[in-house]
C-alpha cells in the first residue's frame, strides 16, 4: 500500500512537472505572438520563470526513480558487488542528508514568505509563497524518494532507480542517442 502511494506520488510530481512545461510553452507562445498584435501579458516572464522552477524541481523525484538522473555509473560498474553496495548506500545516505537539508530550508522559506506576506516585486504583485510551492514540494518529494531508496537499499534490495543492462545492440544505440548510458 505504501509502495503504491509513493510510486503514485513520484508519478504525480512528474505529471505536474509536465503541466508546468505546457504552461511555459503557452506563456512563451502568447508572449511571442502577442507582440505582433500589440498584446502583452503583464509579468508573463515572471510567470514563465516560476513555472520553469516548479517544472525543474517537481520533475526531480520522477526522474530519479526512472533512472534518468546523472549517476556515477562509470565508477560503480567497475566495483565488486560488496563494494558497489556500500558505495550505493553511502551515496544514498549523503544524498538523503543534503536533499533533506535543502527541502527543510525550502519549506521554511516558503512558510516564512506566507507568514510575512512577502509579495513579488514584478508588474503583478503575487504572494511569493505561491511560486515557491513548486520548489519546496519538489525538493520534499525528492527527499522522500531518496529516503525511500535508502531504506530499500539498507534492507538488502537492489537499487530500483537503476536501469537494467541493455539486452540488444539496438537498445545500446537507443540509450546512447538518449544519453542514457
Amino acid at each position: 500500500m505504501i509502495r503504491t502511494f509513493l510510486d503514485g506520488l513520484y508519478r504525480f510530481a512528474g505529471y505536474l512537472a509536465g503541466v508546468f512545461l505546457l504552461v511555459i510553452f503557452l506563456l512563451m507562445m502568447c508572449l511571442s505572438l502577442g507582440r505582433g498584435f500589440g498584446l502583452n501579458i503583464p509579468a508573463g516572464d515572471d510567470f514563465a520563470a516560476w513555472s520553469m522552477a516548479a517544472m525543474a524541481f517537481l520533475g526531480l523525484a520522477y526522474t530519479f526513480r526512472s533512472g534518468e538522473l546523472i549517476r556515477i555509473g562509470l565508477i560503480l560498474d567497475r566495483l565488486p558487488a560488496a563494494s558497489r553496495r556500500a558505495v550505493e548506500i553511502l551515496c544514498l545516505l549523503v544524498g538523503s542528508g543534503i536533499i533533506a537539508f535543502f527541502a527543510w530550508h525550502a519549506l521554511q522559506m516558503t512558510y516564512d514568505s506566507w507568514r510575512f506576506n512577502d509579495m513579488s516585486q514584478g508588474v503583478v504583485a503575487v504572494p511569493l509563497w505561491f511560486p515557491q510551492l513548486g520548489y519546496s514540494l519538489g525538493l520534499t518529494i525528492l527527499a522522500i524518494a531518496f529516503l525511500d531508496e535508502l531504506i530499500h537499499a539498507l534492507s538488502g534490495g537492489a537499487p530500483r532507480y537503476e536501469k537494467p543492462p541493455a539486452a540488444t545492440p539496438e537498445e545500446i544505440v537507443d540509450r546512447a542517442a538518449e544519453s542514457g548510458l
